[in-house]
């Protein structure tokens, strides 16, 4: 296990050189000139000139790019653009913010994902079965962003329940998590019912319950294991996913995370910190594939890595 991981911390270089290879490049192909929008549009050419000096926009891209990656290979992401203070900084007071709004998301969208999964496995081709199913393909099918103003419309609007932005209290997680939540358990749903109704079908279940096994028991000691290693693998993505995908929400909630400050590096070309949240991005990924794999053998101890 321990050459095992240590491997895969070594593969992680490669993959974000390449990583920070192709946000540098594609950041730099946005429309519009971040010297412009950080000198103001009143300012004159001599100032958009300067400006685009401090920037360091005026050297050629492979000099950029060589200055960039020096720099965080030391660290250091530089500083924004925007607001003139150093871009770990900004991604550190924004990311406890996501991070929390992401775990309460995935909490709920774990147990009531995989709740409706096993029902609907257990009692496949009949109304529970039907019932879960309808609501997992309306979670997916409806967007965010829409599901997310609906909740605050009847929910803070109309009854004045819970708040309408973050305000730190626990009552303002309610409506983000669960507009973020809704996708993610909807997908569980559908993976742990299909992953529940293979492994009910083996051998090894029939034999269980052809000893007089009780059902509660088949399905809580001889299921539940052999189905979850496969859910595990779709909780690890989805789990990557609601990090990098909380953006729609965040806007929608004006949410203090690292997703409205993604949005606003773009509105405003600030090239620091967009490359900075990419890369976060890209390493929340691979770490959390890394965590995957690892519990694989948790889960089934038969599992051996080299």
């Amino acid at each position: 296990m321990l050459n095992f991981l240590v491997k895969r911390l070594f593969g992680l270089l490669p993959t974000l050189f390449i990583v920070a290879v192709l946000v540098f490049l594609f950041v730099h192909l946005l429309p519009g000139d971040p010297a412009r929008l950080a000198a103001g549009p009143d300012a004159d050419e001599a100032t958009v000139a300067l400006v685009r000096a401090d920037l360091g926009l005026d050297k050629p891209m492979p000099q950029q790019f060589a200055h960039f990656f020096v720099k965080i290979a030391h660290g250091d992401f530089g500083t924004s653009t925007r607001s003139k203070r150093p871009v770990s900084q900004e991604i550190g007071e924004r990311f406890m913010p996501t991070l929390l709004l992401t775990l309460a998301s995935m909490v709920w969208a774990v147990v009531m994902g995989m709740g409706i999964g096993i029902v609907s496995a257990v009692w496949r081709n009949r109304w529970p079965d039907r019932l879960g199913m309808t609501l997992a393909v309306s979670g997916i099918s409806f967007p965010a962003f829409a599901l997310g103003m609906l909740l605050m419309e009847i929910f803070s609007v109309k009854l004045g329940w819970l708040p309408i932005v973050g305000d730190g209290s626990w009552q303002s997680y309610i409506l983000p998590s669960l507009t973020l939540g809704a996708a993610v358990a909807a997908v569980m749903a559908r993976f742990t019912r299909a992953s529940f109704v293979e492994v009910m079908n083996e051998d090894f279940v029939r034999t269980a319950r052809a000893k007089g096994v009780p059902e509660r028991l088949v399905i809580v000691k001889h299921c539940l294991r052999n189905a979850m290693i496969p859910v595990v693998t779709m909780m690890g993505l989805q789990f990557g996913f609601l990090l990098g995908g909380s953006i729609v929400v965040e806007v929608v909630f004006n949410w203090p995370g690292l997703g409205r400050l993604l949005v606003d590096a773009v509105s405003m070309r600030d090239y620091p910190v967009i490359q900075a949240e990419v890369l976060l991005f890209s390493l929340e990924f691979i770490v959390i594939n890394l965590v995957v794999d690892v519990l694989y053998a948790v889960i089934n101890p038969t599992i051996r890595f080299k």
